[in-house]
């Protein structure tokens, strides 16, 4: 890829939401853990900034790879304001060929999407084969995200799904209801969790969600990031009790919230069975079937870069 600052595409949401059709984002998740298994990518540590007066902070994202010849690097800032807070990233892709920038995009589909596609590339490697009962915890626009990236990774029997919301808004009910015709709406996390065979927690709260520890061997859980600080969507405690996977064994345990937490329990991250890279190019043990799952996602910024790409490449088609 080549580019100079002339040439640059800069693609606000409207744009990039336009173009994800033609996006394969579990295959740029793939193709990225592979590179980063085979050390052609490096990945470091994601970065948080805090902002002066209690205004906020935010969390940068680096990421290289020589197998796609790019680098670059998301910006996500959490901007305190009165009421709700701001959220928002934008990502640079920058050419390793010419050490130009490519494209500079919002970054607020990407990051759901590629959330989204992270946590399937999990579901597709640790969850059974004969795995039958899906259930998500969350009803926004990373929950629906979450559930297109998984549905035909296993043959679902029944998908079920509780928020809060799903009770208070029935337009947002109804979306779901017409997403698949498998889904149920539960009216707790507990009652959308007995049996399951997977469970995805797909919530900005920055407090436990969930309570996994009556999950049975086997079943896998699942769980996103968050901006807010030590953010965890299961009790620590959880993680001495499961085999633990995560998707980059060299940052996530310096950032999981429920990781660091766990530490005071007991957990060491030297305990982490395996991440996505060793996944993808089988070189770490999936799970034994003994113990229940946990899988933790940071987000990486080789994950934006990816995405990124596969966006820039179908801008320029």
């Amino acid at each position: 890829m080549t580019g100079t600052p002339q040439s640059a595409l800069v693609l606000n949401a409207a744009a990039v939401r336009g173009l994800l059709p033609k996006v394969n984002a579990l295959g740029a998740m793939r193709a990225l853990f592979t590179e980063l298994g085979r050390g052609q990518a490096v990945q470091p540590a994601q970065t948080l900034t805090v902002f002066p007066e209690d205004k906020g902070d935010f969390i940068t994202y680096l990421g290289a790879s020589t197998g796609a010849d790019l680098f670059g690097a998301k910006l996500s800032p959490y901007l305190v304001r009165p009421g709700k807070p701001v959220i928002t990233a934008w990502t640079v892709l920058m050419s390793m060929e010419t050490g130009q920038p490519l494209m500079l995009c919002d970054s607020g589909e990407l990051t759901t999407e590629r959330t989204a596609a992270t946590t399937a590339l999990a579901v597709d490697h640790l969850a059974r084969p004969d795995a039958r009962i899906l259930a998500i915890i969350g009803s926004g626009k990373v929950a629906l995200a979450h559930l297109k990236h998984v549905l035909a990774l296993r043959d679902w029997a029944e998908i079920r799904v509780y928020s809060p919301n799903l009770a208070k808004n029935r337009d947002v009910a109804e979306q779901w209801l017409a997403a698949d015709s498998r889904v149920q709406l539960a009216y707790s996390s507990e009652a959308a969790g007995i049996g399951a065979d997977v469970v995805m927690l797909c919530t900005s709260s920055g407090t436990p969600v969930f309570d996994a520890a009556s999950v049975a061997p086997g079943t896998l859980v699942t769980s996103i990031s968050t901006n807010v600080a030590n953010a965890h969507e299961v009790d620590p405690d959880f993680l001495t009790n499961a085999e633990v996977y995560c998707d980059y064994r060299a940052t996530t345990p310096g950032s999981a919230g429920e990781m660091k937490l766990a530490t005071e329990v007991g957990w060491q991250a030297e305990a982490i069975r395996g991440d996505l890279a060793e996944l993808q190019t089988e070189a770490c043990d999936t799970p034994s079937g003994s113990r229940p799952v946990f899988f933790r996602s940071i987000g990486l910024g080789l994950e934006d870069i990816f995405m990124a790409r596969a966006i820039y490449d179908a801008a320029s088609a």
